[in-house]
């Protein structure tokens, strides 16, 4: 078993690291918010003071931050760990961020010797607690080789997606997908509505039909059409709309730099970041339904 450090603990980082527990690691946590840490410390794991103290003489540290600043922060400079840090400790970060900036933090973790990878994941909040998610890995081979003992212990799909920065833009792709079909799929369940139709029994229909897709079959977000989504919990839970407004900016970015054509991943951005506007950043990114219908 392996000596872990754990950095980050919010909705998604949290039960990642308590499913590291539960598979025998000794974890050292660290976040700002001290019940999450509390939270952790009454299910095994053992608390750190800073950042720091959670990585140093681990054999990996496991970060899971909101934005590519925070990253930056956390490794970079004369007070980051990467100035701190030996060869023997292996770096993944879970963060979803921008290629560039998951390179720049690589680049500089070659440099002083310690293996890195940014390793996002897809899944959501359900995934991590169940220890299902998928990790898409950036990095060389030798260190995915490495990690992946790591990931399994919280993901059931995991995948080397090539290079540095890899696993950032397969993330932000598969996450612009996400974001298009479920805004296709609450527009066309609120039409059938309007016209008459139950919301569940057209669920279904278009479950068993060509309209079929993740977000209708896995996450519906009709409330009261399947239980445990959040649309039936009042949108709470999940994942954010102001995460999924961010992960969008962050396909745009990719756009731009690739003089790639996005036209539907930039209307889902600009649906979610209207609805952010209207003060529902806080809910799931399903109750985008709420701009087609009139739903709670």
């Amino acid at each position: 078993m392996a000596t872990i450090g754990f950095i980050g603990l919010g909705n998604m980082g949290g039960p990642m690291a308590a499913n590291l527990v539960k598979a025998g690691h000794q974890v050292r946590v660290f976040d700002l918010v001290a019940e999450a840490v509390a939270g952790l410390v009454a299910q095994g794991a053992q608390a750190a003071a800073s950042a720091l103290e959670a990585a140093q003489d681990a054999d990996f540290v496991v970060s899971m931050l909101p934005a590519g600043q925070h990253v930056e922060a956390l490794y970079l400079g004369e007070q980051g760990l990467l100035a701190q840090l030996t060869p023997s400790t292996t770096l993944i970060d879970s963060s979803t961020i921008s290629p560039e900036s998951a390179r720049k933090v690589g680049q500089a973790a070659a440099q002083a010797g310690i293996p890195f990878v940014d390793a996002p994941v897809s899944g959501g909040v359900g995934g991590a607690q169940a220890g299902t998610l998928s990790f898409i890995v950036g990095g060389e081979a030798k260190t995915f080789t490495q990690v992946k003992p790591i990931l399994e212990a919280m993901g059931k799909n995991i995948f080397h997606a090539g290079d540095l920065g890899a696993g950032q833009v397969a993330k932000v792709c598969n996450n612009m997908l996400l974001s298009i079909l479920m805004c296709g799929t609450a527009e066309a369940l609120a039409l059938g509505v309007k016209n008459g139709l139950d919301p569940a029994v057209l669920s279904e229909i278009m479950k068993q039909s060509s309209g079929g897709n993740w977000a209708l079959n896995v996450y519906n977000p009709w409330p009261q059409v399947m239980e445990n989504a959040p649309a039936s919990k009042g949108y709470q839970g999940g994942f954010q709309v102001d995460l999924m407004a961010k992960d969008l900016g962050l396909a745009t970015e990719v756009a731009l730099a690739s003089k790639s054509s996005t036209p539907m991943g930039s209307l889902a951005r600009s649906l979610y970041s209207l609805h952010a506007q209207q003060g529902k950043g806080k809910l799931d990114f399903s109750s985008i339904t709420q701009l087609f219908a009139d739903v709670e």
